[in-house]
């Protein structure tokens, strides 16, 4: 399937066979490509938790307005978008840039300063936008590969994100954009067709 077809099959399925299961090496795939999804200076500021277990699920769920297919998915994958990945990642990320050629060693400070500058201190709206932006990239990455690959998703955000974080031990400066149920659909359902605006009404070309 290339990813023209992807994009235009991938629906938000609510209808998971709970009885067919994503092998971990398959998961392990769909987020190597995920994580080749753009991130501003090459920060990626994200990291996922995969929820396979069944009890863990069941936890996900009430944290989840009670939806079913949190449950009924092989898989939910909890996104976090990490406004500390400045400081987690920028060394590193500008140790490979100097190494593989992007930018000359006298670089570096010039860069962390705009860096800085750009996105303001960690607690900052800036700092917590940048992350969560960046990280829906990611989680948008993962759906286009999961329909690549012959599964489905659905993204949500009916969820209580502070639950989520306790039940979990997510940190509490740490984001959750979305959760992403993940598996295959149930056979025999019948999808509805689907609508969209059309480009005229959501574009302007000047």
């Amino acid at each position: 399937m290339d990813v023209i077809e992807a994009i235009q099959k991938r629906r938000a399925i609510n209808f998971f066979d709970s009885a067919k299961e994503v092998p971990d090496e398959t998961i392990q795939k769909l987020l190597e490509l995920g994580s080749l999804a753009p991130s501003s200076f090459n920060l990626q500021p994200w990291e996922v938790i995969v929820v396979k277990n069944p009890e863990r699920k069941k936890a996900l769920r009430r944290c989840a307005s009670g939806q079913p297919k949190v449950e009924e998915a092989s898989a939910v994958l909890i996104f976090i978008a990490d406004p500390g990945a400045v400081e987690k990642n920028l060394d590193k990320i500008l140790d490979k840039n100097v190494e593989l050629g992007y930018m000359k060693p006298e670089g570096r400070q010039g860069t962390t300063e705009m860096v800085h500058n750009l996105y303001g201190p960690k607690e900052s709206d800036k700092r917590k936008i940048f992350a969560a932006k960046n990280t829906a990239f990611f989680a948008m990455t993962v759906m286009i590969a999961a329909q690549g690959l012959g599964l489905e998703t659905h993204p949500m955000d009916g969820f209580d994100e502070e639950a989520i974080k306790k039940e979990f031990g997510i940190s509490e400066d740490k984001i959750i954009p979305c959760i992403v149920a993940l598996g295959y659909m149930r056979e025999g359902i019948k999808l509805l067709p689907r609508f969209r605006f059309p480009v005229k009404e959501i574009a302007k070309f000047l």
